[in-house]
C-alpha cells in the first residue's frame, strides 16, 4: 500500500521552486518507496508535459540528477486541471486513487484565503478521513485573529493531528542539531542557562529586496515575516526543557512554554527594546540599489501613493522568564538589503568569576556559533595557550564541530527533511495551532505599542549591517552585535 501526494497549487512558484525539487531529492535518496504517484493540480495546469519542463530545470541542478531517476520521477507526476475549491474536481482524483492506498498527503500551495474553501472540498469529496495529513505553511494569519480564522476553517475538516504547519527553519540540519547538542552531551547540557551563558543572539540577514513580493510584504512587514514564526522557533530550541522523551507531543508541549513565558512589553519597553528599520538607496555587490519606497512605488505604479512605513529590518531585545533563562536577553535581529546573506545563532557565555593571567592577556568569553546559511555549520570559540616558550600568553581557537563534507550523503535542503518526517507521520518539527497563537500574542502586542508610540521606522542605506539605533540598543546592555561581515 502506497501514499498518494496532491500538491494544490501545483503549477506555482512554490511547488516549482522548492516542492518538487525536494520530493525529486527524496527520488535520488530511495526514500519515496512507499509513495504512490505524486499530482499537481491547479486551474492554470495545462498538461503532464508543460509540468516536467517547467520543474526540471530546478532539478538538474541537484546533486544526482541521472537520467535514470529522471524517468522514474516522471511515471510517478500526474497533473489535472481544475479548482482545488471545487468538490467534483477533487472527486475526480479520488476516483482515480488506485484500490488500496495508505491515505493523501495533501500540500496547500496556495495562499491561506484559499484554505478553507479547499479543505471543504477534500472534506466533500471524500478525501479528509484519517488517514489524510494536511502540509501547510505561512503566512499563517497576520495576526492571532486571523489565524484562528484560518486554523478553524481547516479545523472544521481536519483534526489536529493530521495538520502539518511547516516551518522550513525546523528542517535545517543545524537547527536540528540543536537537539543533539543540548540533550545528548552532558557538557552542553549541564551549563545551558543563564548560570553560564550571558546573552544569545539570532540574526538573519538578507541581501534581497522585495522580489517579487511587494504587495504582500508592504502589508506584513519583517517583525511578522520572519520573527513571528522562523526567529520564535528557534528561540524556542534553544530555550525549551529537556522533554520526558521524543515524542512530538513532548516537545512540542515544551515549545509552547518557552512562548508563553516571553515577557511581555510594555510601553515603557518598546523604544528600549525594539528597533524598526527601512532601507534607503545604497549599494549591494557593488551595484547601487533603491530604497524601499523606490522598489515599492516603481514608474509603472499608477496609484498616487505615500511614502510606507513598513518595516524591513528588526531588532528586539526578548526575555524568558522562568527559572533558567531569568536574566538572560536574546538579541533577535532580521532585515533585507543587507551588507550580506547570514542566518547565525551566537550563544555567548560569561566570563570567568576570576582570572588569573595577568593584564596582558585579554579574555574573550567562550561562543558557540551555529551557521544556518549561506553554510550549515557548528563552531565553539575558546582560548589556548599559544605554543612556545614565552611566557603564558593566551589566543583564541575554534572548534569545528560541522560534519565533514565527506561525510554527508546529500545536501538535502529543509523541505525535504520535512517531508520525510510528513511521509512518515512525525510531528515533532512541525508547529502546533498553540505555538503559532502564543508567538502572535506576542507579536500582536509588539504591534500594537508600536503605533501607540508612534514608533517610526529609522533609515539605514541598503548594504550596511542595519540602522545605528539597533547597535544602540544592544549596547546599552554592554554588549555588541556579532559582526555581519561574510
Amino acid at each position: 500500500m502506497t501514499q498518494e501526494i496532491l500538491v494544490i497549487g501545483g503549477d506555482g512558484d512554490l511547488a516549482l521552486r522548492k516542492l518538487y525539487p525536494a520530493f525529486f531529492a527524496l527520488e535520488i535518496a530511495g526514500q519515496l518507496d512507499d509513495v504512490g504517484c505524486i499530482t499537481g493540480i491547479s486551474r492554470a495546469l495545462r498538461d503532464k508535459d508543460s509540468l516536467l519542463e517547467r520543474m526540471l530545470p530546478a532539478l538538474k541542478l541537484l546533486d544526482g540528477f541521472s537520467d535514470e531517476i529522471w524517468e522514474k520521477f516522471k511515471a510517478r507526476i500526474h497533473c489535472i486541471q481544475g479548482d482545488a475549491t471545487d468538490a467534483q474536481t477533487l472527486r475526480v482524483y479520488h476516483d482515480d486513487l488506485p484500490e488500496q492506498y495508505s491515505g493523501v498527503i495533501v500540500y496547500l500551495a496556495v495562499p491561506p484565503k484559499v484554505f478553507g474553501g479547499a479543505c471543504r472540498a477534500l472534506r466533500d469529496a471524500g478525501l479528509a478521513s484519517e488517514n489524510t495529513r494536511l502540509v501547510v505553511e505561512k503566512p499563517l494569519g497576520s495576526s492571532k485573529a486571523t489565524f484562528s480564522q484560518v486554523n478553524q476553517e481547516m479545523s472544521d475538516s481536519f483534526s489536529e493531528h493530521q495538520i502539518y504547519r511547516i516551518d522550513h527553519y525546523l528542517g535545517k540540519e543545524s537547527v536540528q542539531n540543536l537537539l543533539a547538542l543540548r540533550f545528548a552531551n552532558v557538557m552542553f547540557g549541564a551549563i545551558w542557562g543563564g548560570n553560564y551563558i550571558d546573552h544569545i543572539q539570532i540574526t538573519v540577514a538578507e541581501k534581497v529586496g522585495l522580489e517579487g513580493r511587494k504587495g504582500f510584504y508592504n502589508e506584513i512587514g519583517a517583525l511578522r515575516d520572519m520573527v513571528q514564526n522562523h526567529l520564535l522557533q528557534v528561540v524556542c530550541l534553544l530555550a525549551m526543557e529537556p522533554p520526558a522523551n521524543r515524542d512530538p507531543f513532548m516537545i512540542r508541549a515544551e515549545k509552547l512554554k518557552v512562548l508563553k513565558s516571553l515577557k511581555p512589553m510594555t510601553s515603557e519597553m518598546i523604544k528600549r527594546s525594539t528597533v524598526r528599520g527601512q532601507y534607503i538607496e545604497g549599494s549591494v555587490n557593488g551595484q547601487v540599489v533603491p530604497g524601499y519606497n523606490d522598489d515599492l512605488f516603481d514608474s509603472n505604479n499608477s496609484v498616487d501613493s505615500e511614502k510606507s512605513d513598513t518595516e524591513t529590518y528588526v531588532a528586539i531585545r526578548a526575555e524568558i522568564d522562568n527559572w533558567r533563562w531569568s536574566g538572560v536577553p536574546f538579541y533577535l535581529r532580521t532585515g533585507k538589503r543587507m551588507n550580506t546573506r547570514k542566518t547565525e545563532i551566537l550563544v555567548q557565555f560569561k566570563q570567568p568569576k576570576h582570572v588569573i593571567f595577568g593584564t596582558n592577556n585579554s579574555i574573550c568569553p567562550n561562543q558557540l556559533r551555529i551557521q544556518l546559511q549561506p553554510d550549515e555549520g557548528i563552531t565553539l570559540h575558546f582560548l589556548r595557550k599559544q605554543p612556545g616558550l614565552e611566557e603564558l600568553t593566551l589566543e583564541e581557537a575554534e572548534l569545528n564541530l560541522t560534519v565533514p563534507e565527506a561525510r554527508k550523503k546529500n545536501n538535502y535542503d529543509a523541505y525535504a527533511r520535512l517531508m520525510v518526517d510528513v511521509i512518515k507521520g512525525d510531528q515533532t518539527l512541525f508547529v502546533s495551532a498553540q505555538e503559532v497563537e502564543a508567538s502572535w500574542e506576542w507579536i500582536d502586542q509588539i504591534i500594537e505599542l508600536w503605533h501607540s508610540t508612534d514608533m517610526k521606522v529609522k533609515s539605514y542605506a541598503a548594504g550596511t549591517a542595519g540602522p545605528v539605533d539597533a547597535a544602540v540598543m544592544i549596547a546599552q546592555d554592554d554588549r555588541q552585535w556579532s559582526d555581519l561581515e561574510s
